[in-house]
């Protein structure tokens, strides 16, 4: 079988065929796609509710009213990878698709550990500003991000904490007895989940990545995770300076918080005036700008 056999739908082909989710027969067919691909790479499915069906279907008593994500089943002890039964869950009834993480078995045992990214670039952008490359593997685009999905050391016991990214990340951690949509499924909103690129399977978690969730929150970061001396090299600065530059209209300000914490933290005394003036530069007022980067610097222990 090649790796685009079964296939859902790939990236950027948004299938009209769905009508907005309402031809139930083509959203079964594109589930039950996504499910076959899943479980033909040995990723355990199961179904969870689709945003398509009249009522929740999830196993919840009240729904609260996060449609298409619900489990239908209890997860940690009913999924599979096989096939007849995935036809069966998926073939007949309207469901979307999820990968049952913990179930999951890579290479030397490895275990499946997803970064779900809240914004496209999310994940790259953390990367960059701690010193390190993106690393390419499975991705699965969301209705506002990305899943990333790779192999982590069964030994590193990862579960859904954010370790060291927590304020440096915009999304979260999904490992151990927790779950994803898989492509194939409908998001709430009418966008699919959909593979990047149905050649590419999981990699192994980077070094950087696995040092980071598995360092406590609120400790000094160990040496492979902080952001390098700021004063060292302008590059660093110049990265933050584009963070805040590329922000959209309702996250200015967080963004202009956190690039002044990164630079707080790398010792950059004199960032301050690059920061402010970015942020004035996509729409913010100065001075409020400058009172959001005060705020950070003493957050972060440094001088202005």
């Amino acid at each position: 079988m090649s790796a685009n056999d079964n296939a859902p739908v790939e990236a950027g082909a948004r299938d009209d065929r769905l009508g907005g989710g309402s031809d139930s027969t083509v959203a079964r067919q594109i589930a039950l796609d996504g499910a076959l691909w899943l479980v033909g790479r040995n990723f355990p499915v199961f179904p969870a509710d689709h945003p398509g069906t009249g009522a929740c279907t999830g196993m919840h008593r009240v729904c609260d009213g996060s449609r298409g994500k619900h489990p239908c089943v209890p997860f940690t002890r009913e999924h599979t990878v096989d096939e007849a039964r995935t036809r069966r869950w998926f073939g007949g009834q309207l469901r979307n698709v999820a990968v049952a993480l913990g179930a999951c078995s890579g290479p030397d045992e490895g275990r499946l550990l997803v970064v779900d990214s809240d914004r496209p670039g999310a994940i790259e952008d953390t990367a960059a500003l701690l010193g390190h490359r993106h690393t390419t593997t499975m991705r699965v685009r969301t209705a506002k991000g990305h899943h990333d999905y790779y192999w982590a050391p069964a030994s590193a016991r990862l579960g859904n904490g954010l370790g060291a990214l927590r304020g440096h990340f915009d999304g979260d951690i999904r490992s151990g007895n927790a779950y994803v949509i898989g492509p194939g499924s409908l998001h709430v909103t009418g966008v699919l989940y959909a593979l990047e690129d149905p050649g590419q399977p999981p990699v192994p978690a980077p070094a950087w990545l696995l040092t980071a969730l598995l360092h406590s929150a609120g400790r000094p970061a160990p040496a492979t995770s902080r952001v390098a001396p700021l004063q060292a090299t302008q590059k660093g600065l110049r990265s933050l300076v584009r963070f805040v530059l590329q922000a959209a209209p309702g996250e200015r300000n967080n963004r202009l918080f956190w690039a002044a914490c990164r630079a707080a933290e790398g010792g950059a005394a004199n960032a301050d005036r690059a920061l402010v003036e970015a942020a004035v530069a996509v729409g913010l007022d100065e001075g409020a700008a400058a009172a959001t980067v005060r705020s950070a610097y003493h957050r972060g222990g440094g001088t202005q």
